[in-house]
């Protein structure tokens, strides 16, 4: 059984000659959340179409479950749940979008499909529908299903994701972890919050290889810049001093920031591609 439910190697869609998705390569591994982000016509839902056996591939190919997807539509078919942008429910029914988005999500789970396929979930949700269906794209995950999801909406998913590939102008312009992203894109190590209570912390703390400066955050809660991720030597080393950890987490930088950070500098490079 392979690692990955999903890969997708040089996939490329073109309409009438015209590619609108670029030979990009990507795969999702088992029981991951992997986030397609990017702005609306970027290639997402081409792209995810072409994974359904929906849409002809140009070139290049994919493999779902072992299975290829335009070869065996039906083999991808029952073991895939699609949550569509616009899903085929009554119009006139009084469901609104958010109920509408659940109902999608719970037939998935009826099917026991192995994975969800979610085609801009979030879009058109107010805050508390969006925080509730982003629990059930949790509860997927918990439940052993493995989930591919496109967004333009990179702040409402980057809580979910494990992984995300970034489009643009049907290219995939950076994939990885948001922190790998962050680092690549930003500059910079690793920003670890340490709250903590004890004598000596940040003396302790600041002596610890790889890291680079020390901060007060506020009460009992320091910030500290190091070019790895320290958490277990920042973790000994208030233990250590005879102090008592309370909460210690990598800050992660926003997407928002590293997306137009990145096309701010890269904006000639993907015109020309």
């Amino acid at each position: 059984m392979s690692a990955n439910v999903i890969e997708a190697k040089n996939l490329t869609k073109r309409y009438n000659g015209v590619a609108v998705v670029k030979g990009i390569s990507f795969s999702v591994a088992r029981g991951e959340i992997f986030g397609l982000l990017g702005p609306n016509g970027a290639g997402k839902t081409t792209t995810i179409l072409m994974l359904l056996g929906l849409s002809d591939i140009s070139d290049g190919q994919a493999r779902v479950l072992d299975h290829d997807p335009v070869r065996e539509p039906l083999a991808v078919k029952r073991q895939v749940g699609y949550l569509p942008d616009q899903i085929g429910f009554y119009d006139n029914l009084t469901f609104s979008r958010g109920m509408r988005q659940r109902l999608g999500l719970a037939e998935i789970l009826m099917k026991e499909a192995q994975i969800a396929i979610l085609d801009e979930p979030t879009s058109g949700l107010d805050p508390q529908a969006t925080a509730e269906l982003l629990n059930v794209i949790r509860d997927l995950k918990n439940r052993g299903v493995s989930v591919l999801l496109s967004s333009h909406l990179l702040e409402r998913v980057q809580s979910v994701c494990d992984r995300v590939a970034l489009f643009s102008q049907g290219n995939i312009a950076l994939i990885g972890t948001v922190p790998e992203l962050g680092r690549q894109v930003l500059g910079g190590g690793f920003r670890v919050e340490v709250e903590a209570e004890g004598q000596d912390l940040v003396q302790r703390i600041a002596a610890i290889p790889g890291v680079q400066r020390v901060e007060p955050a506020g009460a009992n809660r320091f910030l500290l810049l190091a070019d790895h991720d320290v958490r277990p030597e920042a973790a000994a080393a208030v233990v250590g001093a005879g102090g008592r950890l309370l909460r210690l987490s990598v800050e992660e930088p926003s997407l928002e920031a590293i997306y137009t950070r990145y096309f701010q500098t890269h904006e000639g490079e993907l015109h020309a591609a």
